[in-house]
């Protein structure tokens, strides 16, 4: 699940920093919250055109979701101080682990791609699958997580980095917290 919060280019992104810095820990032992990266993008650093907050979340179970969301557990402060973002939500394929797990990740990468039009998503997710397990197992790589949304027909590759993000990556983050409370509750590879 991600959504985005584009803000004016004059923003002052030391301000969602500090949002993070105070805010951020409340989720670190949230009930089914598999991962969250609260991530930025700043405009005119690693290429970003924009500011955004645009963080993204991995659930153990659809029930943490919910409680975020609507459950009055997280959710309302987005609400009340930017107001409802359309949040996206994929359907998982598989979450690896990489080498650098154990560091603290700095940068992070969404990459999109869209499964052909009338083509059967068996092949493409199955060769998605096969490109997404090399690149888990890449130097700095944190966590990989490669998902689906069915309504669009559209691949995420979404990606948490010890140290800078590849500049070959369509979306580039700055990592500000990670909070994982049940990652290990994910199992990682194929999820079906």
């Amino acid at each position: 699940m991600q959504y985005e919060i584009t803000l004016p280019a004059d923003y002052d992104m030391d301000v969602i920093r500090r949002r993070v810095a105070t805010r951020g820990s409340a989720l670190d032992a949230f009930p089914g919250l598999g991962l969250k990266a609260f991530v930025i993008r700043e405009r005119g650093s690693g290429g970003s055109p924009v500011n955004q907050y645009a963080p993204f979340y991995l659930w153990a179970g659809i029930g943490g979701m919910n409680r975020f969301l609507w459950g009055g557990a997280g959710f309302g402060g987005i609400v009340d101080d930017f107001g409802r973002p359309e949040v996206r939500h994929w359907t998982g394929v598989a979450l690896e682990r990489g080498p650098a797990h154990g560091a603290v990740p700095r940068a992070a990468t969404r990459r999109t791609e869209p499964i052909p039009a009338g083509a059967d998503p068996a092949p493409v997710v199955e060769r998605a699958l096969g490109e997404f397990r090399r690149q888990a197992r890449a130097e700095g790589v944190h966590t990989g997580a490669l998902a689906v949304d069915p309504r669009s027909w559209e691949l995420v590759h979404f990606t948490l980095w010890e140290h800078a993000a590849p500049e070959t990556a369509d979306t580039r983050y700055e990592v500000l917290h990670l909070s994982a409370p049940h990652l290990a509750d994910i199992g990682t590879g194929r999820q079906w």
